[in-house]
């Protein structure tokens, strides 16, 4: 069994790091330079950064930001927000992130999947979906609907048939993003992430809902997801990602050690 990971998210709007619920009521909580470093020392096994309002406002991500956050940590930093071509792409990763994490951008054109895996490797490419509980119907057999524009237009598309498709245009891992757990605290949504790790091949990263321990316990057992990702479990100093390490250990999940690097030696 690979070990899971945990990964700390850093929503950034405005230059700042905020946390919502359900995508609505935005606050802000911090620097992502600051957050990514301490997250990093904490023993994070990866950090992703969304500028979330890129792709509604139809404009380039923050790469001053990205390059900020990359000189400060030593683990794998996926990034996304406004990513719509191959260009987006080649610069995030040249200003220093490891992996793309696509969405809206992909949803409208969904070939920018396979030109960005031939590019780059699939290891590179993340394809993130928003997913809301709509009810179930004949284009939408799962009743689970992609939605994009952070949250603001649904697509009509299933989200089990958008992970498949991802996956074969070249995706190396999906993150589900439950738009109906964001920010709860109530947990993952184990149905659709069970679902989707079920009938995948590659690594799925659970979204949405972590509010104590035993919801990531439940999102890499029953979940069946390689991944997880928190925010405001982290974000408040409620569950430190050491003590989530030491309960999932506790809790028979093969969780990776922290493995850090003194960043003052590394430079």
């Amino acid at each position: 069994m690979l070990a899971k990971r945990i990964i700390p998210c850093l929503d950034v709007r405005d230059g700042k790091v905020t946390k919502g619920v359900q995508f609505l009521k935005n606050v802000d909580v911090g620097d992502p330079v600051a957050m990514a470093r301490y997250y990093y020392t904490e023993g994070a096994d990866e950090i992703v950064f969304y500028d979330i309002t890129a792709s509604n406002e139809r404009r380039g991500i923050m790469l001053d930001v990205v390059r900020a956050v990359a000189r400060e940590i030593f683990i794998p930093f996926s990034v996304g927000g406004g990513l719509r071509t191959l260009e987006d792409m080649r610069s995030v990763l040249l200003a220093g992130a490891e992996k793309v994490s696509i969405d809206s951008g992909a949803v409208r054109n969904p070939a920018i999947i396979s030109e960005g895996a031939r590019a780059f490797g699939s290891q590179c490419i993340v394809l993130s979906m928003q997913v809301k509980k709509t009810g179930v119907r004949p284009e939408v057999p799962t009743g689970y609907e992609v939605v994009i524009d952070g949250g603001r237009q649904p697509t009509g598309s299933d989200a089990l048939a958008w992970s498949l498709e991802g996956e074969r245009l070249g995706a190396g891992e999906l993150c589900i993003n439950s738009i109906d757990r964001d920010g709860t605290k109530l947990g993952y949504d184990l149905e659709i992430t069970r679902r989707i790790s079920e009938a995948v091949s590659i690594p799925v990263i659970a979204s949405g809902g972590a509010g104590e321990p035993s919801h990531l316990r439940d999102a890499f057992t029953t979940g069946m997801a390689d991944a997880a990702i928190v925010a405001s479990i982290v974000h408040y100093g409620e569950h430190p990602i050491p003590a989530l390490k030491s309960y999932l250990k506790g809790s028979g999940v093969e969780i990776r050690d922290a493995v850090t690097i003194d960043l003052m030696t590394a430079r």
